[in-house]
């Protein structure tokens, strides 16, 4: 067994694409419209789909707002360089909503980002 993937519903797709492959590194694996049910699935990740876990990007066609609930907590992406990866989102529009540096208590260093959406992202060295 293994993990596949993780989904997020997304209010505009081009958007999030665009968030996660410009801003975050990303690559669009695949993407799929079911015109019959008005939605369009895209899968994003840093590795093709069999060698590794990627996001699946839920836009429903006639769904503009998304309550995110208090159970979601984020996602976590491992990084070479936290620090730099937060200059590098940031000059690439991206929103860091918690500077790197380390952890409350702890030694590791973190940073948290927001996605369009308002979806957390954890940069982790």
């Amino acid at each position: 067994m293994r993990l596949l993937h993780t989904m997020l519903r997304v209010r505009d797709l081009d958007l999030s694409i665009e968030f996660y492959t410009e801003v975050l590194g990303m690559r669009l694996l695949r993407k799929v419209d079911f015109e019959e049910e008005r939605f369009t699935l895209a899968f994003v990740g840093f590795n093709a789909e069999e060698d590794g876990t990627v996001l699946e990007l839920t836009h429903n066609w006639d769904v503009d707002k998304y309550e995110h609930g208090n159970a979601y907590g984020h996602i976590a992406i491992e990084v070479d360089d936290v620090y730099k990866a937060c200059k590098l989102i940031q000059q690439k529009g991206g929103d860091v909503v918690r500077e790197a540096g380390p952890m409350k208590g702890g030694q590791t260093v973190l940073a948290f980002v927001k996605d369009p959406d308002g979806y957390l992202v954890e940069l982790l060295s």
